[in-house]
């Protein structure tokens, strides 16, 4: 019986990890990472280009995603989604494509976020955007952490949450 594969998503602002984890799950799971921030820049120029990358997340990097799961691999989608909204809409494309559906939470406190993101300013990687405090307090204000209703495990479809710390 071949294995069901897994969309891992994860769930986190600027400087929180996302990136680094889902390296980490891409190396663990032999997955295919979709991290839109690499896409920007060589899709749209150096500037963010925040009209574009709904497009981008939820049409054409969707599409990949989904033609890989069918094919049986794991995909690890490294979006952020602050929003349960957004969160519901994934959750929703893995049980219609029959896949698991995990959860990566990465919680951290803003302070620590903002002296991380001020590191990487400093000398910012390829695929990577510079964030103002400005803007990382405007974010952390839309940011709808997942509740436990949200994390609580599901028959249909198959579901793990997983909520990674400040150390993690």
């Amino acid at each position: 019986m071949p294995r069901t594969p897994t969309l891992h998503l994860l769930i986190g602002l600027p400087g929180s990890g996302k990136t680094t984890l889902a390296r980490r799950l891409e190396a663990q799971h032999a997955a295919l990472r979709l991290t839109p921030d690499e896409w920007m820049s060589p899709l749209f120029g150096a500037g963010e280009a925040d009209d574009r990358r709904w497009v981008l997340e939820s049409e054409l990097l969707w599409g990949v995603a989904a033609r890989t799961l069918q094919l049986g691999l794991d995909v690890i989608l490294d979006y952020g989604c602050w929003a349960r909204e957004e969160r519901d809409l994934f959750r929703s494309r893995a049980a219609a494509l029959g896949v698991r559906f995990e959860l990566h939470v990465l919680d951290v406190p803003v302070d620590a976020l903002w002296r991380r993101l001020e590191a990487r300013n400093r000398g910012l990687p390829p695929g990577t955007f510079a964030v103002s405090r400005a803007e990382l307090d405007e974010w952390a204000g839309w940011y709808e952490a997942p509740g436990a209703q949200e994390l609580r495990p599901t028959e249909q479809p198959p579901f793990l949450g997983h909520v990674w710390t400040a150390d993690a």
